[in-house]
């Protein structure tokens, strides 16, 4: 008999593809499985009484979301069964376009998580906002035959697909026959149909399980979505119990989830867990964390412990509860040696991104006469309200106090100077500002405070420390974030960054932000203007229903 490299013996062998439990040993040589049944090996695992699942895969994520460095993102998630992530990059590529596409690859090429990316597909997502870089379809030609690429990026854009838009279409034509991810909020009825036709073929934003039915029965892929703030496991999952024909069209990802989450929920293993808390049975709930999101994907050397396959396994010690205890990636147990690699140098280009002309206060003025547009927040949510207010002002123009601070928000990529500011409703903050070059999607600098002053000298410190968070009280830095790859990653350790966030958190709620508010993450989508219903651009206010610009306030 063949003595093999590595031998798990004795485990409960998880088989996504025939829904079964198989006692066996899993033979593994240069990191590839060789087979399930009885073997002897060199080294020899013994797993007796523990279940041995595929490696996790994460469908559809911003990598960007957790402001770590590729190899740190792999760090955090890969001790909880992560093992291959899809990553799609609109954030960096709005920033910096095709140098920020070589870079995701060129930083994902030597770390130990295997990293998919998808080309973006919306850059910009909308005309009212200016971002950093175009990336058109000729653009993608140079990058759609790349091993790792897969495919177009979530088409967001869905009205420019319903009107037949050259820009969108000539993208969805030149990536006929890869994957092409969706994210078409709350679309039905004959327009989803259409958008399916177009070759939308996947869909990570439904929010209720009767959305995904309609979505699934249309044609595609659903992505039940768990992150930090965009939470739908519980929305799908029991609605999909009475549907058992339809699992295989289902598959997990996170999109967007920040590092205190995965150190304290976990990562996909969450979406699993959570999934089996509500009644999904482990093995289903397991082969949509591995065998149906790689049968989207085409991923063949992921998603089955089988032979030819990489030995990605992940140890359980019971699969009701999902508690990860052993991860291996290609045969070698993930340990702090694994991640023992050198970061790819990051050119000057994109570690510079912040070109910011010098700030005067007349830029930011609003002129208060009578009931004048305010972005209301709400509670919890990403949505804002459109209301019409009168607020404080003195000489005719609006003055921030406790209930309305001063929202800014500054072109940060082109020289442009551009600037827009508008009152906000619900953030609470007094004696400061607080400024971010993390802004959805376009990634400005916005900007919240209760003086100008201090907003300005928030702003700066952005510039200075070329992209990342800065707080700022009575005139002094209080706190500092520095994201120096395209304003939106660190290049700190993961653990560095979340104690210095943790931190800054702390001095952000001393200063009147409510603790159920995450003062920096919920100012960053302070400027998506695809979320309803009230946004700030560096061009304006945009009203997201009428998806009109409303027009910049001048002072």
């Amino acid at each position: 008999m063949k003595t093999y490299e590595l031998v798990f013996k004795n485990g409960e062998i998880v088989d996504v593809k025939n829904q079964k439990i198989l006692k066996a040993d899993v033979a593994v040589e240069n990191g590839k499985i060789c087979g399930i049944g009885a073997f002897s090996g060199k080294e020899e695992i013994d797993c007796e009484g523990k279940y041995l699942c595929p490696g996790f895969i994460d469908s559809h994520v911003h990598i960007e979301s957790s402001m770590a460095a590729p190899l740190e993102f792999a760090k955090a998630v890969m001790p909880h069964g992560t093992t291959t992530v899809i990553a799609d990059p609109h954030e960096l590529l709005n920033v910096k376009g095709n140098e920020a596409m070589e870079y995701i690859l060129d930083a994902t090429e030597e770390i130990p998580l295997t990293v998919y990316v998808m080309m973006p597909s919306s850059i910009p997502a909308t005309p009212f906002e200016t971002n950093g870089a175009d990336f058109t379809a000729e653009d993608m030609k140079q990058w759609k035959d790349h091993p790792r690429v897969l495919g177009l990026g979530e088409v967001m854009c869905y009205p420019a697909v319903l009107a037949k838009d050259p820009a969108i279409m000539d993208k969805l034509e030149l990536c006929k026959g890869m994957v092409i991810d969706g994210h078409a909020p709350g679309l039905s009825g004959e327009d989803l149909k259409t958008y399916v036709k177009a070759g939308v073929m996947t869909e990570h934003e439904c929010t209720t399980y009767e959305e995904a039915k309609e979505k699934c029965h249309a044609g595609m892929k659903i992505l039940v979505r768990e992150g930090s703030a965009a939470r739908n496991v519980e929305n799908i999952i029991p609605g999909l119990l009475n549907d058992p024909a339809d699992m295989p069209n289902y598959m997990f990802c996170t999109d967007d989830k920040h590092l205190d989450t995965i150190e304290n929920e976990g990562h996909i293993s969450y979406n699993i867990k959570k999934s089996v808390k509500l009644g999904l049975d482990p093995i289903q709930a397991i082969a949509m964390a591995t065998y149906y999101a790689a049968d989207t994907y085409g991923l063949s050397n992921a998603g089955l412990l089988e032979a030819g396959r990489d030995a990605d396994i992940v140890v359980l010690n019971s699969l009701d509860e999902v508690v990860v205890t052993d991860v291996y990636k290609k045969g070698r147990k993930v340990t702090p040696e694994l991640f023992d690699t050198a970061m790819p140098e990051v050119r000057e280009s994109i570690l510079h991104t912040v070109v910011l002309p010098e700030i005067s206060k007349d830029k930011i003025q609003v002129k208060a006469d009578g009931k004048i547009p305010v972005i209301g927040m709400v509670s919890g949510q990403i949505v804002t309200e459109y209301l019409k207010e009168e607020v404080p002002s003195c000489g005719g123009y609006f003055v921030p106090d406790a209930v309305y601070s001063k929202l800014c928000v500054f072109e940060r990529h082109r020289g442009t100077g551009n600037a827009a500011a508008a009152p906000l409703r619900g953030y609470g903050i007094v004696n400061g500002a607080i400024a971010t070059s993390v802004a959805h999607d376009s990634h400005n600098i916005i900007a919240a405070g209760d003086n100008d002053a201090d907003i300005i000298k928030a702003v700066e410190t952005i510039k200075d420390i070329q992209g990342g968070y800065a707080l700022v009280s009575e005139g002094k830095v209080v706190g500092t974030l520095s994201l120096p790859v395209a304003g939106l990653l660190s290049m700190e350790p993961a653990a560095k960054i979340q104690k210095n966030i943790d931190e800054m958190l702390q001095k952000a709620w001393n200063m009147g932000i409510s603790k159920n508010i995450d003062p920096f993450i919920t100012l960053s989508f302070m400027a998506l203007p695809v979320i309803p219903e009230l946004r700030l651009t560096d061009l304006g206010l945009v009203d997201v229903t009428t998806f009109q610009l409303l027009g910049k306030k001048e002072g």
